[in-house]
């Protein structure tokens, strides 16, 4: 079986305050699909509250953020919105 990639469009990486998470698009093998990465989430990869600078720390954690998005959309195929927590670090 192939290797999928998951590639993350900085374009579409917006902060969803009122949710607390930051939203993006991202393609699997050329299919796009909708995430969300929780707060919590950032706050566990870089041990501070994200507060106004969610999507700065987005960035600054891409690749991570990218690995464990790809495990998020393994295990919700048929989810709208692919959301990404802290509980994905586990």
């Amino acid at each position: 079986m192939a290797d999928h990639r998951l590639t993350i469009d900085p374009a579409t990486v917006f902060d969803n305050v009122d949710e607390r998470r930051v939203e993006f698009a991202a393609t699997i093998d050329g299919e796009p699909r909708a995430f969300a990465a929780q707060y919590d989430l950032l706050e566990a990869l870089a041990a501070e509250t994200p507060d106004d600078r969610a999507v700065a720390l987005f960035h600054r954690h891409l690749p991570r953020v990218q690995e464990l998005a790809a495990v998020a959309a393994a295990r919700d195929q048929d989810q709208a919105i692919v959301v990404v927590s802290e509980n994905d670090l586990a």
